[in-house]
């Protein structure tokens, strides 16, 4: 049975043209064509990966965050208490105001105590400065590695200026070492994203950052397998050149340089715009959805590459949401504030504080103090992205 499977999982039609058989890319007179085991070796080289991002965040990431100034809010502990940890694993974080006032006199505390250790216990579940910094340091330098390995590999290539040309002599077309490598390192980078997920700072766009990394993998597994490997090097450029500016600027916004961080922020949103919504339609879905049709048969793997490419296109189009709101209030407001997929850091406020607010504007739900901070009403009290 598991043979059968096998054997109309590899099924030609579903891989390559029409007219080709595997028989066609066997190695032969020292030519070679990508094979899917080749990336087997991307399981072992996931773990090193890890290792070495790690390292790196701890080694470089933390030092430099130290050095530009990064420094983590002070965070009050909240008090040991089984009720309210039981409350707030099992039921919810951010508790109503009728189940705050039952916790509170289950616990022998008044509403105002029992919120504030909710707001003390979310900020300790809440990832630090210097770990987002981190973060962003090991995959800015891994964004760089990748997009100017990428970019030495385009040197002497049409593919780029000629984006037609990618199908010359498919599938027949021989694998060049170096996108072997670069496939290689990509995928197991996605793989050790994918793994360390629960690990990671989780944003906003938790759920996208799923589907982006799943749909990546498959891209990358499916691109080599079928030989897309000349018009996937080109999805991966595109793609990686914008990501080392959005890197960059998140750790100048976690460094709060104002001016470096709003030069870096423009600089993002033009080449994300520019590479994902001009440059990737038309430098690859409309090669591999019209271009591709002038000399091939569509097959299995023309549809499934172009809706896999339709996907992340999607993504991209959400992304450029987010970062058009950031660059709306950039306008309106004369500087990037944060990352609009980040958590807001909740102020440890005082009764007084939170008497005087209610006094001046009614009384307030306990937990409007957050929505009042994330609509910057309140713009004396810091903000932590």
């Amino acid at each position: 049975m598991l043979a059968t499977l096998y054997e109309s999982f590899w099924k030609t039609e579903y891989w390559i043209p029409p007219r080709y058989t595997w028989a066609d890319l066997e190695d032969s007179d020292g030519i070679t064509y990508p094979h899917p085991k080749d990336l087997l070796a991307a399981i072992p080289l996931t773990f090193v990966l890890i290792v070495i991002r790690y390292g790196v965040e701890r080694i470089i990431g933390l030092p430099l965050s130290r050095a530009l100034g990064v420094r983590d809010p002070i965070r009050i502990k909240a008090t040991p208490n089984r009720i309210l940890e039981s409350f707030f694993w099992t039921q919810s974080k951010n508790p109503k105001k009728d189940e705050l006032s039952h916790l509170a006199s289950q616990c022998s505390l008044s509403v105002r105590q029992a919120e504030r250790w909710f707001r003390h216990r979310r900020n300790q579940e809440r990832p630090l400065l210097s770990k987002k910094f981190s973060e962003s340091c090991s995959r800015f330098l891994f964004y760089s590695c990748s997009s100017f390995g990428g970019l030495l590999i385009f040197y002497n290539k049409t593919w780029f200026g000629q984006p037609e040309t990618v199908w010359n002599g498919y599938p027949k077309q021989p694998l060049q070492p170096a996108i072997y490598w670069w496939y290689l390192l990509e995928l197991s980078f996605y793989l050790s994203l994918l793994l360390t997920l629960s690990l990671d700072v989780k944003r906003k766009d938790f759920k996208e950052q799923v589907v982006h990394h799943f749909v990546t993998i498959t891209l990358i597994l499916f691109s080599y397998s079928a030989n897309f490997v000349c018009i996937g090097a080109l999805v991966l450029l595109l793609h990686d050149v914008s990501d080392i500016f959005m890197e960059a600027c998140k750790m100048l916004i976690y460094a709060q340089w104002s001016q470096a961080r709003d030069i870096m922020f423009i600089l993002f949103a033009l080449v994300f715009f520019i590479s994902r919504l001009i440059l990737f339609p038309i430098k690859v879905l409309y090669t591999t959805s019209y271009t591709f049709l002038t000399n091939y048969q569509v097959f299995f793997g023309y549809y499934f590459a172009n809706a896999l490419l339709m996907i992340l296109q999607g993504l991209n189009v959400f992304w450029f949401f987010l970062i058009f709101r950031m660059f709306y209030k950039f306008l309106s407001e004369g500087q990037v504030k944060n990352d609009v997929r980040s958590d807001i850091e909740e102020e440890d406020w005082s009764d007084e504080q939170l008497t005087v607010i209610e006094q001046s504007s009614g009384r307030l739900h306990p937990n409007s103090v957050t929505d009042i901070r994330a609509r910057g009403n309140l713009k004396n009290w810091p903000v932590y992205n």
